[in-house]
């Protein structure tokens, strides 16, 4: 069974004409990347934690879409799929969203995740900001922090000399 993970994350308020969100992924199938995005969110998010959230719920989205490819190209995917989150607030709201009252803006994402975390189809991780590997999709990283990431993207820049 083949492995399928995703790194989610996210900037807050992180463009200074709108203060809207950029969201970002990248997805693994057996350890190597496959695919990877980063947008502008399409609404201002009202704390890190809602722009977190949305990233997790894009993330999932591709998962589940990985899922169904590689189910139609007959190679089973280990369950359940991973996700790494380095908000512990966004984590948190998806597993216990009882106690989230402030968060009814994010109703239709948290149902979403929730129902994707009951069914066991993904298990999310907290993941450490230095090991985020989506990082590079949503923030404007220095060399010291952009290198190692890109590599272990295993991304090469194909204009380089050979």
């Amino acid at each position: 069974h083949l492995t399928v993970e995703a790194y989610t994350d996210a900037d807050w308020a992180g463009c200074p004409d709108d203060r809207r969100s950029t969201s970002g992924y990248c997805t693994f199938v057996g350890g190597n990347l496959v695919t990877w995005r980063s947008k502008k969110q399409m609404v201002v998010a009202r704390s890190s934690a809602e722009a977190e959230f949305r990233s997790v719920a894009h993330g999932i989205c591709e998962l589940l879409w990985l899922q169904g490819l590689l189910a139609d190209l007959n190679f089973p995917v280990q369950s359940p799929m991973k996700l790494f989150c380095d908000s512990k607030s966004a984590i948190s709201i998806a597993h216990n969203p009882v106690q989230h009252d402030r968060t009814k803006h994010v109703e239709i994402d948290r149902h979403f995740i929730k129902e994707k975390l009951e069914q066991v189809v993904i298990i999310m991780h907290f993941i450490t900001s230095e090991a985020q590997l989506a990082d590079v999709f949503t923030k404007s990283l220095g060399g010291k922090l952009f290198c190692p990431i890109v590599s272990k993207l295993d991304m090469i820049d194909i204009h380089a000399p050979t």
